[in-house]
């Protein structure tokens, strides 16, 4: 008789299985008869080792393996019986009211939920553009040339651009701190290495001038026991240098790679790869409008399993940033619950756009073509020296191949997106597109 599936929820399911002892007894001694075929214990030759011993050491484990795959193919066949669409593993208990000839067991699983993409016709959706000219790769030689910058000593207070040399200690209620001391240390003004209260305080400091002056470390500073406090430092300058710029000359263009030193080429290049660093944060930007849109044009129920794990992998990989890595074979310590539930929107949101995005692949038929995928990783290749090699390099690796597939079916479902909702032009500002703001 099909097992029955009971509705516990908007999502969740149950269903009473049931197993055969004796078919488990027969697998058993079957398995455990092959093990001795093949067994050495101290005293015994190889496949003399009596059946009893055999069971002692590996029954256990044996009759766990196939209680285990016995109950797995009941639950697959009830659930490919009745057609769902499982999201996650199951739990399966044990139940009253086994006996010599069956086992009773019950799994509770959730579903997939049904997912509808609604009418995006009226949705607005904001393509970013930002145009590439003169304007831009003169800008980017600018900061081209600032990194590359020389520095030398001059007179008066430093200001944006100066690179400041200072010994300084601070102390948090009067007590020095760990990190918080350093002799020659180095940084340039308005490059945003150092906290703003920092910079604040040695802002307009001349050589050999002693600066006292706070500052307040964030709440979410990486030094756990200096976040959200206030320290006292105490710094002195030892030296104020300018920047100099070198002259976009020749030499220039040869520290660029252009061999010749050709001024028209070096422009050329120049914007060559900026537009392509362009089209690719004016990509995601766009992007993010998109699954915005979709995120917009859909409502269901999450599976609550889905969400869990995916907050334990944000949780997880959150701390692993913030903290020192464990060492081998430690045991890993439980995650925080505070920071498990911090993340639950990021995980809720990436569940969602993950559900809507597989839907309309597999409605819309809208997965990565073979020349698709071809085009992308030329497009790749055409900024290394040797584009061949880069492309056989993807070509030739399973995992590198599927990592583009997944890039060009978003694109897919990008384009997709942008041809049936009401796509506008949002321009966005050079600086702003490029983090120079």
């Amino acid at each position: 008789m099909q097992p029955v599936i009971e509705a516990l929820g908007a999502l969740e399911r149950r269903v009473d299985l049931s197993v055969s002892a004796p078919d488990i007894e027969r697998e058993v001694t079957t398995r455990l008869n092959k093990i001795a075929r093949d067994a050495t214990l101290p005293g015994f030759r190889k496949g003399k080792v009596p059946l009893r011993m055999i069971a002692a050491s590996y029954g256990a484990q044996v009759h766990a393996e196939v209680l285990n795959a016995k109950v797995a193919a009941a639950f697959d066949a009830a659930v490919a019986a009745s057609k769902l669409r499982l999201a996650g593993s199951p739990r399966v208990e044990a139940k009253a009211g086994s006996s010599d000839a069956e086992l009773a067991f019950s799994a509770t699983f959730e579903v997939m939920p049904e997912v509808a993409v609604a009418d995006l016709s009226t949705t607005e959706v904001r393509k970013a553009t930002c145009p590439v000219g003169d304007a831009e790769v003169d800008r980017t030689l600018e900061i081209m040339r600032r990194q590359r910058a020389s520095f030398r000593a001059r007179e008066g207070g430093a200001h944006e651009g100066d690179r400041v040399v200072a010994d300084f200690v601070g102390t948090i209620d009067g007590v020095a701190f760990e990190g918080g001391k350093a002799e020659n240390f180095s940084f340039v003004v308005g490059q945003g290495r150092m906290l703003p209260d920092f910079e604040a305080g040695l802002r307009g400091a001349a050589a050999g001038e002693t600066k006292s002056f706070p500052v307040t470390f964030p709440a979410d500073y990486h030094g756990r026991d200096v976040a959200g406090k206030t320290a006292q430092f105490e710094a002195t300058v030892r030296s104020v240098e300018e920047p100099v710029l070198p002259a976009l000359d020749e030499e220039f263009a040869r520290s660029l790679g252009i061999a010749d030193g050709s001024l028209v080429r070096m422009r050329a290049e120049v914007k060559a790869n900026l537009e392509r660093e362009v089209a690719a944060r004016l990509k995601a930007r766009t992007k993010d409008s998109v699954m915005g849109a979709l995120l917009g044009a859909a409502t269901f129920e999450l599976p609550r399993g889905l969400v869990e794990n995916e907050k334990q992998e944000l949780a997880r990989s959150l701390r692993a940033r913030s903290a020192p890595a464990p060492q081998a074979g430690a045991t890993e310590e439980p995650l925080p619950p505070a920071l498990v539930e911090a993340v639950a929107p990021q995980a809720e949101r990436r569940v969602r756009l993950g559900l809507l995005v597989a839907e309309l692949v597999r409605s819309e038929k809208l997965q990565a073509r073979q020349d698709q995928v071809r085009k992308a990783i030329e497009e790749v290749a055409q900024s290394y020296e040797k584009p061949a090699e880069v492309i056989q390099w993807y070509l030739g690796n399973r995992e590198r191949l599927s990592e583009v597939e997944s890039m060009v079916t978003e694109d897919n479902v990008v384009a997709w997106v942008l041809a049936h909702a009401r796509a506008v032009e949002a321009p966005v500002a050079f600086d702003e597109l490029m983090g120079h703001a």
